[in-house]
């Protein structure tokens, strides 16, 4: 049987500014109806039956990433107070185990070599190991598994460590005595990610999230009391606003972060007081957004603050850390060209990222005055580079991850005072990966506009001639301003070695060439996002690189939203669409502020519910509300059951509606998983094999890894 399921129409009314919606799937958002589940398992088993010729090509593309990954791995330390904190993978199992082993000096900030394991069992950690937390043996008996939280108490004496087993991101945060590994008595349920100590290991710091699952409430509890005596320490009222929770890298302050899309607050408590009150730095002021690191210069305590305040591509200043709303000192003013992203004080230099360029960049400041900036070299064309690891106050080194689309993530330690780059560590890729093989470039699109938009591609040099079109998977994303950033990923290997080109259309709406280029792809703007993603599309087509016939778009979450909107708009130009987690209903979710995060996004996406200008503008290009009868490419949309970002009802009502219209459109729920789909790195693989056969299936790519050449029509 291989007849699509046809969802049950029942038809709801919806009215705003005098507009009549009929949505005749909203019933499909109640998944404590037994027949809702019915509805998406037969989703399931019918995506099961289309797809059943790939299960060969699905378990190749498995056992080729299982087979290029070094399953038993150990990571490299990072140095916090006397231990060498590290985490260790074990072929054959789904999750990492934490673990930390003592110093053998404490002038010795030089990680030690990492052992090598000889076979599958052996598993080494470094001499002293203790085993903190093992995942694998707090996932037993769930289907799900993810960890929120992790701390250790300054004195190394407890663990805090928080999961959540159902993949709703809501946490139970417990604390065990890591010299006996028995927990405590503390027990906090129903919490937000990110708890941790405060200095004195006496208290710890929490988040708590509201019906809308923002987080809203920062609590104090105390070791030892109970959860029910914890502490209101912030709440945040406005629904536009998430809290976090945090401390400097000097230990010195406890922070408060408030933060909405475009504005934000920081507030911050002297450590050695954890139940005194915690004090605004600068009080919020619509659309400005700045973060706040603390810094002792010339034997003062200082605030190193990045903000946007007439700044749109952001600045750094200095203030005192006791008057902060006093005399600010410009340390890197405002620059249109350079995207100022953050800033890491240590207590003897300062690291400063930015974005040039479209690229991510890292400088060392060693006066702490902006004044004698050095800037670190790379030499491919195409990088992503950023600190990573650095807990420590008094550290000589800047730790830094590195990698690029032929690069295998790269872990080094820069030496500060002498600039040596000393590499500790890079991905292992097993069967005799060769960097040289492959080949990445930036093209550049034209927008209908005339904007210059940005595109990068990998492929085989051996397999691909620039000229000769190619099966390619095109990438997209564009909001939040978040930069989709070219890196290594084993399992796209798979796709190059078939002859595929990797594409990442970087659209507007990102963050890659600055606050402008997320300002004019959000709100009213974003049918530029959709637009540039055709454009580049387009690009690709004339320059030869692909053909309609053998392009696919694949866009997740807010990428959803792309590639669902580009297959109302430009579906002549696809073969496929693969849509993960895919927020193709915008406007109802936006329309219901009792929604998870719906408020939140109105700086986003604008406020439908008051405004009817965007209201209209939003209905033009939900791709829900915009399926029409036309020739959609092949269509995967990919969900999970308790997603609480994008619910599973947007892909299962937009598959309900593509269906009327005749489209091949197919939908699979994991119906034990959330946002990130399932857990655990082998369930993860399958997934990534099975979305993969689907795309090279789609692109009309040799499945046995031996491509044959595409014609151009």
């Amino acid at each position: 049987m291989n007849t699509a399921p046809i969802a049950v129409k029942t038809p709801l009314h919806r009215q705003h500014h005098n507009d009549v919606v009929i949505d005749n799937y909203e019933w499909l958002r109640d998944k404590d109806n037994p027949a809702v589940i019915s509805h998406l398992e037969a989703e399931n088993a019918y995506t099961d039956r289309r797809t059943g010729h790939l299960e060969l090509l699905q378990e190749q593309i498995f056992e080729e990433i299982k087979g290029r990954t070094q399953e038993t791995d150990l990571s490299v330390p990072v140095r916090q107070g006397l231990w060498w904190h590290y985490t260790r993978t074990v072929e054959g199992q789904e999750y990492g185990i934490h673990c930390r082993a003592p110093i053998s000096d404490p002038a010795d900030w030089t990680p030690p070599a990492l052992p090598t394991a000889n076979t599958a069992t052996d598993a080494p950690g470094l001499p002293g190991e203790q085993v903190l937390l093992d995942d694998n043996a707090e996932a037993a008996g769930h289907e799900f598994f993810s960890l929120g939280s992790f701390d250790v108490s300054d004195d190394g004496t407890l663990l805090l460590y928080a999961v959540d087993v159902e993949g709703d991101e809501r946490y139970t945060i417990r604390v065990r005595t890591i010299e006996t590994g028995e927990n405590l008595a503390d027990e906090i349920p129903n919490t937000s990610e990110g708890a941790l100590f405060d200095p004195s290991g006496r208290y710890l710091f929490y988040t708590t999230v509201d019906e809308a699952w923002r987080p809203d409430t920062v609590w104090r509890h105390e070791i030892g009391s109970a959860a029910s005596a914890d502490v209101t320490v912030f709440s945040e009222p406005d629904e536009r606003f998430w809290v976090g929770v945090g401390l400097t890298r000097s230990r010195k302050y406890l922070v408060i972060e408030a933060g909405s899309s475009v504005t934000s607050e920081t507030r911050l408590l002297d450590a050695s007081d954890p139940t005194g009150e915690f004090s605004i730095v600068w009080p919020r002021v619509d659309g400005v957004e700045y973060d706040v690191e603390h810094a002792v210069l010339d034997g003062d305590d200082r605030l190193l603050i990045v903000h946007n305040d007439h700044a749109i591509n952001f600045e750094l200043v200095s203030v005192a850390a006791g008057d902060p709303l006093g005399e600010r000192r410009v340390l890197l003013a405002h620059n249109p060209e350079i995207r100022l992203e953050g800033v890491d004080a240590f207590r003897d230099f300062v690291v400063v990222e930015y974005r040039r360029e479209g690229l991510t960049r890292i400088a060392i400041d060693r006066r702490g005055d902006g004044a004698g900036l050095t800037e670190l070299q790379f030499d491919e064309p195409l990088f992503a580079v950023g600190t990573h690891g650095n807990p420590e106050w008094e550290q000589p080194t800047i730790r830094l991850g590195y990698t690029s689309f032929v690069t295998p993530s790269t872990v080094y330690d820069y030496v500060v005072a002498t600039g040596e780059m000393r590499q500790l560590k890079q991905q292992a890729v097993l069967g005799g990966y060769d960097p040289l093989v492959f080949e990445q470039r930036r093209e550049w699109a034209i927008g209908r506009d005339g904007t210059r938009i940005p595109i990068s591609l990998v492929f085989r040099r051996d397999l691909v001639t620039p000229g000769v079109p190619a099966p390619t998977l095109l990438y997209g994303y564009g909001s939040y301003e978040q930069s989709i950033d070219p890196g290594f990923g084993i399992p796209r290997l798979s796709l190059l070695d078939r002859g595929m080109i990797f594409a990442i259309a970087h659209v507007r709406g990102g963050g890659e060439l600055g606050r402008l280029w997320y300002e004019n792809g959000k709100t009213t703007h974003k049918r530029n996002t959709f637009t540039d993603f055709i454009d580049c599309a387009q690009h690709l087509i004339d320059a030869g690189y692909t053909t309609p016939e053998h392009l696919v778009a694949e866009g997740g979450s807010a990428g959803g939203l792309l590639v669902g909107a580009v297959a109302n708009l430009a579906p002549e130009l696809f073969a496929g669409i693969l849509a993960v987690v895919p927020f193709v209903d915008p406007l109802t979710s936006i329309l219901d502020p009792s929604l998870p995060l719906t408020v939140i996004e109105w700086d986003e996406w604008g406020d439908p519910l008051h405004d009817p200008e965007v209201y209209a503008y939003m209905k033009s290009y939900s791709p829900v509300e915009n399926v029409h009868a036309t020739h959609y490419p092949r269509i995967l949309a990919v969900t999970s059951l308790n997603d609480t970002r994008v619910l599973y009802v947007e892909p299962a009502k937009w598959v309900a509606k593509l269906r009327e219209v005749g489209a091949d459109a197919l939908l699979k729920t994991e119906m034990s998983a959330g946002h990130g789909g399932v857990s655990g790195r082998y369930s993860a693989w399958r997934e990534r094999a099975f979305n993969y056969a689907w795309v090279i299936d789609a692109a009309g790519a040799h499945p046995s890894g031996e491509p044959e050449p595409v014609i151009a029509d």
